[in-house]
């Protein structure tokens, strides 16, 4: 399904321990429509919802939405630190082209 990098883990363990709405929540990872390249990625904190599905990373989990899960099938999440600044990075095999940003995406 999805995989997390070591470094992604540390930085979501890091947030989490500064968010207190974070507190007994597990990251969300999901697509949406938007961006310049017709859908984006998006993280937060959330509860489990019906047909999520949940992915062990480390000692972390992971929650990923049934129409979200179509989308990121295979795809690896690392937390990058470089000169256009940091932040986390999708690598998804399902998509054909990613904006320059690195935050969108399409699949045609």
């Amino acid at each position: 399904m999805v995989s997390l990098s070591a470094r992604a883990v540390e930085k979501v363990k890091f947030y989490a321990s500064q968010m207190p709405e974070a507190a007994g929540k597990a990251l969300r990872i999901f697509v949406q429509g938007g961006g310049c390249s017709g859908f984006q990625y998006g993280f937060t904190f959330d509860d489990m919802q019906d047909g999520d599905t949940v992915v062990e990373a480390a000692d972390i989990k992971v929650l990923v939405d049934p129409v979200s899960a179509q989308y990121l099938a295979g795809s690896t999440v690392d937390y990058v630190e470089d000169l256009r600044g940091s932040g986390f990075v999708v690598d998804n095999p399902n998509a054909v082209h990613s904006c320059g940003c690195g935050q969108s995406f399409c699949t045609e």
